[in-house]
């Protein structure tokens, strides 16, 4: 699985492409991959933030759900 780079760089990152420079250009220069810079910078222009989505799965659905009163009725 891959790893989320920080908040810090994602803004350096869409700042510099945001100055005039090109996504390829940010890439190298801040040593990242090329498709990081080109999705991030889409994320941030779709978005309105380069923040990370969030991962996994939503709260809510699993197989358990159905005996959740259950189990916690005998974990008491």
């Amino acid at each position: 699985m891959g790893h989320c780079y920080s908040l810090d760089l994602r803004v350096r990152v869409a700042d510099f492409v945001e100055a005039g420079h090109s996504c390829r250009a940010a890439a190298q220069h801040f040593a990242v991959s090329e498709s990081f810079a080109i999705k991030l910078v889409r994320r941030a222009r779709d978005t309105g933030s380069p923040a990370p989505a969030r991962q996994g799965r939503p709260p809510g659905g699993g197989k358990l759900v159905a005996y959740e009163a259950f189990l916690i009725q005998t974990d008491a």
